[in-house]
């Protein structure tokens, strides 16, 4: 086969790859540390807890054990039911919206569940994964105290990474996180009346 002449479209593509794989490849002989991660979805863009559950999907299909806990909101059964299972413990601690319940002595008291619950699984050696689902709208709120959080994770059995998800994380659960990714809203179907729909949104 006749090589491609110099500067081609070709040759060109070549050598930027060539450029990006000597780079790609240097980051990954640097990067020889292994530890636990604290993972901060937030933003008020949707998809926090969607690409949370795609983590403990992965963490579940490397056979590891997990654990949820759901604190405000109650409407992801569908994603329990679908990755039920031994290793997995799933926990609605929520009630519902707080809009909805107008009823704080009863949100802190689910919040506090949630956090003992959380306590629990983050010093149980058995478990790899845990995630705390929108624990950032009970923090918001002042349902908990950031400090009791932050004590639970350090205070965690080693081997296990957290997830955290909901928008407005507070700025000492960012800095504290090694890993934040944040959501931004461009469009969103509900903006322009269309309702919520199973698969979707819950």
């Amino acid at each position: 086969m006749t090589p491609p002449p110099a500067g081609s479209v070709e040759v060109q593509h070549r050598e930027r790859m060539q450029a990006l794989q000597t780079e790609m490849h240097a980051k990954i002989a640097g990067a020889r540390e292994k530890r636990d991660l604290l993972i901060v979805h937030t933003g008020e863009g949707k998809g926090k807890s969607t690409a949370a559950f795609g983590l403990l999907t992965r963490m579940l299909g490397h056979g590891r054990r997990c654990a949820v806990i759901q604190f405000v909101k109650t409407g992801d059964r569908a994603v329990e039911r679908a990755l039920a299972g031994p290793l997995l413990q799933w926990h609605a601690v929520g009630d519902g919206f707080t809009w909805d319940r107008q009823n704080r002595a009863g949100d802190v008291a689910s919040c506090r569940e949630g956090l003992a619950l959380a306590e629990r699984y983050l010093r149980d050696p058995a478990i790899s994964f845990v995630l705390l689902d929108e624990l950032n709208i009970a923090l918001a709120y002042n349902y908990l105290p950031l400090d009791e959080v932050l004590a639970a994770w350090r205070n965690r059995t080693p081997g296990k990474h957290l997830v955290i998800t909901g928008r407005g994380a507070p700025a000492a659960l960012v800095e504290e996180a090694d890993l934040v990714t944040e959501m931004r809203v461009l469009k969103h179907p509900f903006a322009a009346g269309v309702q919520a729909q199973a698969g979707i949104e819950f």
